[in-house]
């Protein structure tokens, strides 16, 4: 028996099984469509932060890949060494979690990159591709060594998404600019 691509796999399965070309039977599951540059009134926006093990690892150029390689925009990149009041203020709703001052101490040992990516549905999909430490085929389950040491955060809802991208970068930092393979992906 075929099993509908996605089914077992979850967000990750439906994002890349929408990927796949049409017409081949199971390859079109319901589910978030993990394309790019989509026309402007479907756009999203979402951060996307490399951690300080995945910059001293030197896994900056696999993460990046996998963004464009499913045709999600860059728009905004800064290499910065996190101050405490800036993580303290991303990660407020953790503050009473046994490990906060751990994540805090971890977010301000070394330099981290922040990103936003931009793209249909690329919250839902940034968070299927980003995974868990054992999901093969997403960033933590291929890049992670521990779940103390995860590689990356990425917002977890637009709402999010708006909130932290206003903590780690300046209006003006976003760059606008038009993608030439939105007619290629969208027709």
């Amino acid at each position: 028996r075929v099993r509908p691509a996605g089914a077992a796999m979850g967000s990750l399965g439906r994002c890349l099984a929408r990927s796949l070309p049409r017409g081949q039977p199971g390859l079109s599951p319901p589910g978030p469509r993990c394309y790019g540059s989509a026309p402007a009134a479907l756009q999203e926006r979402t951060l996307l932060v490399a951690k300080p093990d995945a910059v001293q690892r030197r896994l900056l150029g696999d993460i990046i890949q996998r963004f464009e390689r499913r045709g999600f925009k860059l728009v905004a990149m800064k290499l910065l060494q996190a101050e405490r009041r800036l993580v303290e203020q991303h990660y407020e709703q953790l503050r009473l979690k046994p490990f906060y001052p751990a994540l805090v101490a971890y977010m301000t040992s070394g330099p981290v990159v922040a990103m936003v990516w931009e793209g249909y549905n690329v919250v839902r999909c940034t968070r299927a591709m980003v995974g868990d430490n054992s999901a093969v085929g997403t960033i933590r389950g291929d890049l992670s060594v521990h779940i103390t040491r995860n590689v990356v955060h990425a917002s977890d809802s637009v709402e999010t998404a708006q909130r932290e991208i206003g903590f780690w970068f300046q209006r003006d930092e976003l760059v606008a600019w038009d993608s030439r393979d939105r007619d290629n992906i969208y027709g």
